[in-house]
């Protein structure tokens, strides 16, 4: 997508798809007929600008037809270059970054004051977590006791100007969630089994909100995209396309 685009974020998209798989797949009470049900489980993907990543698997579970993958970022194309709630199965437009627990935050409380059922999952970058608002949508998560709301943070360590911690430090980050009252799951963020064992503790939660901390790397995958800031936010070039793809193993078919 980002290829054929010719911009957009494969780094971060990389850095989260195993994790959004994993609960797409197997976990989300979500489907293309299920959009509009009050009782559904709502994905959040407040790191909106790693939108390729999560339109992957939307198209792929048939919200939309795959062939706008060709499109991303195009004029009269369906999928944005940031999220955006034209694009069926997406809940919240992102990519303004510091925003998506405060609403996820809002989604629990509409769903426990309408008795519906379902799930929030909010996915935070772990830059994201330099903004402010974050901490104090964290306090309102635990003060209402939203066992409902699930926050996974892509802890990736890079963001757009570099390492998060040159930047500016966010570590620990599972003791501040802790600290802030939710119940804190540290994770291998690429190990299926890992992911899926979270997943099901977190389910398990009752009278507090959980914070999964997804350990992950920028571009994992692809070699020289592995731990690269430069990756943040740039497409591929051909040639670095075609090494690409063929350690991911694909068929992908060219230009």
């Amino acid at each position: 997508m980002t290829y054929d685009a010719g911009s957009g974020h494969p780094g971060g998209s990389f850095s989260m798809v195993d994790f959004v798989a994993a609960l797409y797949y197997n976990h989300l009470k979500i489907s293309p007929e299920t959009v509009d049900d009050p009782n559904r489980d709502v994905f959040i993907l407040s790191k909106g600008h790693c939108a390729p990543g999560l339109y992957a698997v939307l198209g792929d579970l048939g919200f939309y037809d795959k062939k706008e993958f060709r499109r991303l970022r195009r004029l009269g194309g369906l999928l944005q270059g940031h999220v955006d709630r034209k694009v069926p199965g997406i809940e919240m437009s992102t990519g303004s970054l510091g925003m998506g627990l405060g609403y996820g935050n809002g989604v629990a409380l509409a769903k426990r004051m309408d008795k519906n059922t379902g799930r929030v999952y909010v996915v935070l970058g772990d830059g994201e977590l330099q903004e402010g608002n974050i901490w104090e949508s964290a306090m309102t998560s635990a003060h209402y006791k939203l066992d409902n709301v699930c926050v996974i943070v892509d802890h990736n360590k890079i963001q757009i100007d570099g390492y998060c911690a040159d930047v500016k430090g966010i570590a620990p980050i599972g003791a501040k969630f802790a600290a802030f009252g939710f119940h804190v799951i540290e994770c291998d963020g690429h190990n299926m089994a890992a992911i899926e064992e979270a997943f099901a503790e977190a389910e398990g939660v009752r009278g507090k909100p959980q914070c999964i901390v997804m350990d992950t790397e920028k571009g994992h995958g692809v070699s020289f995209m592995t731990g690269m800031a430069e990756f943040h936010g740039r497409a591929l070039k051909s040639e670095e396309m075609h090494k690409a793809m063929a350690e991911l193993g694909s068929k992908w078919g060219g230009e």
